[in-house]
């Protein structure tokens, strides 16, 4: 019986919550903008944020446009080998692989970011193995390797990721991370690379095969990202657990979306991915547009060229707009005119954006975090499902 005891004892011991804390910075969007770059970028590089879900808009390689990443604040620091090299990145729940910097790197974008150094680990297995994720703006190209990577308190071991050598475009050297680490399924991972968090579930460093996230509306902290466990103290009331419709994005299905009872978009039921690595909400143009009429934006005085749907709003209607409320399994998921208007230096925008999808697609809906901030949000890989509380 002691045995037993003490062999519980050491397998709890090795199954660990860890919260990793995500810190709200500067966006490349900002930084751009003030060193005067904004404006040539965007005319240079055409955005179409549906080219992250769907490769074919891109090219053969697996797709990520960095341009989706310009208004992501939300990052949070990890380590790989030993010892330690540390690294800010997104953690991503709309990308699968695990990518930084690394000393073989000669753009402009690694000069002033964190390099990832082989030979200064201990731990670190080279392969021949070659990555290649193309971007809106160029491709980050690179080698895979494996090493140990810590993520909060858990030691990953032996896990594969990419060592970039080359990244698109000097815009990147205002990014504010370093790299990416993807939590999606592993059935979207570039060059077949076992994502992070299937190599933390193989390894039994988690106490449950899940991880939630919370984003805090905080100017500053708050944030954390939870793998392994769910901290009932950041939402209210009960979890509201929706199946997966598919197993590679976090996708699941939306049932409508209405503003006042009405149907505005989504009326016949479409598929929604839940996607930290997006900031906005995002949808067929069509739906958007609807959308936009609604709550009364316009082109405004300067609208943005990279997001033509994402229009002005006047500040002072923010108060007297209702609702529009996202039905998910029979549950109603309202998203206020305040966190769906975005106010900034006190000029107003629609928080919504549109994606220029395949016409075979259907409808897709991204629900990126202007809606984590609202609701509490569990990705648990056991069952196949996200959980979906409001926040306390």
């Amino acid at each position: 019986m002691k045995w037993l005891l003490l062999l519980s004892l050491v397998a709890l011991s090795q199954c660990l919550v860890t919260k990793v804390p995500l810190q709200k910075r500067k966006s490349l969007r900002q930084n751009l903008k003030e060193h005067g770059l904004l404006e040539d970028f965007l005319k240079k590089h055409p955005y179409n944020p549906a080219s992250k879900y769907f490769p074919s808009l891109g090219d053969q390689f697996a797709t990520e446009p960095l341009t989706n990443y310009m208004d992501i604040e939300y990052c949070g620091t990890i380590s790989i080998g030993t010892p330690a090299q540390d690294f800010t990145v997104l953690f991503d729940t709309g990308s699968s692989n695990l990518w930084v910097p690394s000393v073989y790197c000669s753009s402009a974008a690694c000069s002033n970011h964190n390099r990832f150094n082989p030979s200064a680990s201990s731990t670190y297995q080279a392969t021949n193995q070659n990555v290649s994720i193309q971007y809106g703006t160029g491709s980050m190209t690179g080698i895979l390797g494996y090493d140990t990577v810590q993520v909060g308190g858990l030691v990953d071991t032996n896990q594969i990721f990419g060592l970039s050598e080359t990244e698109p475009g000097s815009f990147l050297y205002y990014s504010p991370f370093d790299g990416i680490l993807g939590l999606a399924y592993p059935s979207i991972s570039s060059s077949g690379a076992t994502p992070v968090f299937d190599n933390m579930m193989s390894e039994g460093l988690v106490s449950q095969d899940l991880f939630s996230v919370y984003l805090s509306s905080d100017d500053q902290s708050g944030s954390f990202v939870m793998f392994g466990g769910i901290d009932s103290s950041y939402y209210s009331g009960n979890l509201n657990w929706i199946p997966l419709s598919a197993e590679s994005y976090w996708q699941i299905t939306l049932d409508s979306i209405t503003m006042n009872g009405q149907a505005i978009a989504c009326s016949s039921g479409c598929q929604a991915i839940v996607d930290t690595g997006t900031s906005l909400l995002a949808g067929p143009t069509t739906g958007i547009s609807n959308i936009d009429y609604y709550i009364g934006a316009s082109n405004g005085a300067a609208p943005d060229p990279v997001r033509p749907s994402s229009l002005q709003v006047s500040c002072s209607a923010m108060s007297s707009l209702p609702d529009i409320v996202f039905t998910i399994n029979s549950i109603a998921f309202p998203v206020p005119a305040s966190a769906y208007i975005r106010n900034s230096s006190g000029s107003c925008s629609s928080g919504f954006e549109g994606l220029n999808l395949p016409t075979a697609s259907g409808e897709l809906w991204i629900l990126g975090d202007i809606f984590i901030r609202l609701y509490y949000a569990v990705f648990d890989r056991a069952n196949n499902q996200v959980g979906l509380a409001p926040v306390a």
